[in-house]
């Protein structure tokens, strides 16, 4: 592997195109410390620290853990990626039910580019819409029983100011992404969400070994503590990278065609059909959706309305069961709107194409369809037991949320797969060059 992390760097091309991404990643990471103006950081930090246990610190520490720590520190990039990442999701979920979409989604490169367009447009509404949100909460800490007082000077100048840095922020994070992935390596958009996600890596290092160092003569956490944590991260990981990798492979015949005088087709080829078809998205939306109810029911004059609120706050054992099983409900919800077998079975029959032993047309949408929805099944559970593991360790083994963060949820799983994604990449260009990629020795290949 230290081989082909070597050879990566004596491709002309792999290594310009490395040292560009690195360059845009330090970009990103100054876009996320430079402060936003008007805001007073130590009443900041109290009002983050209150609005964390209000919020039970679930989607407001993912939130802040996509963007890098610029959200507790009121960064230019505050909003990160998000923005972006949401209006794709929305315009993808469009497309599935808005026949127009639809049709720009299947006419190629001119369909996705005006696709890509609109998710920009709805990036700027969104960008906007939040900027204004959090300059609000800003200067009206009051409402979660903070005296202090975040802003020096509030108003509409503070307000237009904090939306328009805000906005700049992440349309640059947006601009720089897409660089990223027409002149880089990998995915620009996930690679810069990975690399947020990893800069609290060092303060959870930080944070854990202070787990294992003694109080008063005595240590919380003792040595077979640390080896039953470092055994589960190993497979943590190598279940997300198994479950990422799973698919199950439907046999694909090609019927033999004779166009002239050359003969097309009969070629057996199969069809890819992921166990984890979903990522991370079931469990961000249940973590979207679980962070209102509370919310709302406190707000009301109700007695029961607060002892709603009460169970339904975050790590309660009533919010993970409805958290797991939104997960599972989402994860079927996304396979439904984004996996189409009627559309795959008819472009099957149009170029001669039918899975042996199944009937082309219906019968084999039907087949897709009932296969899609036993893999999908294994896939929701998994991500169902990840989701929950960061939350278990942190409420009944009194782990700090961020080191138990890395144990599962959301940033593993990303990292995970942007990880996997970018070295299939790399190995490409090793491969395309005759070097061995990361699984072999990494020894130049022979040109012959």
């Amino acid at each position: 592997m230290l081989s082909a992390f070597k050879n990566s760097f004596k491709i002309p091309e792999l290594r310009q195109r490395i040292l560009f991404t690195c360059g845009l990643i330090f970009i990103c990471r100054v876009v996320s410390r430079v402060p936003t103006p008007g805001v007073d950081t130590e009443a900041l930090r109290l009002f983050i620290e209150r609005m964390q246990a209000t919020t039970g610190g679930s989607f407001l520490g993912l939130f802040d853990l996509f963007s890098g720590g610029a959200m507790s520190n009121v960064a230019v990039g505050a909003l990160g990626i998000m923005p972006y990442i949401s209006a794709s999701i929305i315009i993808q979920l469009l497309t599935a039910v808005i026949p127009g979409l639809e049709r720009l989604a299947r006419e190629g490169d001119t369909g996705r580019q005006k696709i890509t367009q609109y998710t920009r447009y709805l990036t700027l509404l969104l960008c906007v819409i939040q900027g204004y949100a959090m300059a609000v909460a800003l200067e009206n800490p009051g409402a979660l029983g903070i005296d202090a007082r975040i802003v020096t000077m509030p108003g509409w100048g503070f307000r237009l100011l904090t939306v328009l840095t805000m906005t700049t922020g992440t349309m640059l994070m947006m601009w720089l992404g897409e660089q990223m992935t027409e002149r880089g390596i990998g995915n620009g958009i996930s690679l810069i969400i990975t690399v947020n996600i990893v800069s609290s890596l060092p303060e959870a290092v930080q944070v854990m070994i202070r787990m294992f160092r003694p109080i008063d003569g005595v240590a919380q956490f003792n040595i077979f503590h640390l080896v039953g944590l470092l055994t589960m991260i190993v497979l943590v990981i190598a279940g997300v990278i198994a479950v990422t990798q799973a698919q199950r492979k439907i046999p694909v015949q090609y019927a033999k065609r004779v166009v002239g005088r050359k003969v097309y087709g009969g070629q057996s080829t199969y069809m890819p059909l992921r166990v984890n078809y979903a990522g991370v998205m079931p469990i961000i939306f249940a973590q979207a959706i679980l962070m209102f109810p509370p919310r709302v029911l406190n707000m009301m004059p109700f007695d029961f309305a607060k002892r709603m609120a009460a169970l339904l706050n975050f790590g309660t054992p009533l919010y993970n069961t409805i958290y797991a099983l939104m997960i599972l409900f989402f994860s079927y919800f996304w396979v439904a709107t984004q996996f189409n077998p009627v559309q795959i079975a008819d472009d099957l029959k149009k170029y001669g194409g039918y899975v042996p032993g199944i009937r082309p047309g219906k019968p084999t949408a039907e087949f897709l369809d009932r296969t899609m929805t036993r893999i999908t099944l294994a896939g929701a559970i998994f991500l169902t037991l990840i989701a929950v593991t960061p939350t278990i360790m942190a409420q009944q083994f009194n782990i700090p949320w961020i080191v138990a963060s890395f144990f599962g949820g959301t940033s593993v799983l990303i990292m995970v797969g942007v990880m996997l994604d970018t070295m299939r990449q790399v190995e490409s260009h090793l491969l395309m060059r005759h070097y061995d990629g990361f699984l072999k020795k990494g020894k130049l290949r022979s040109r012959r």
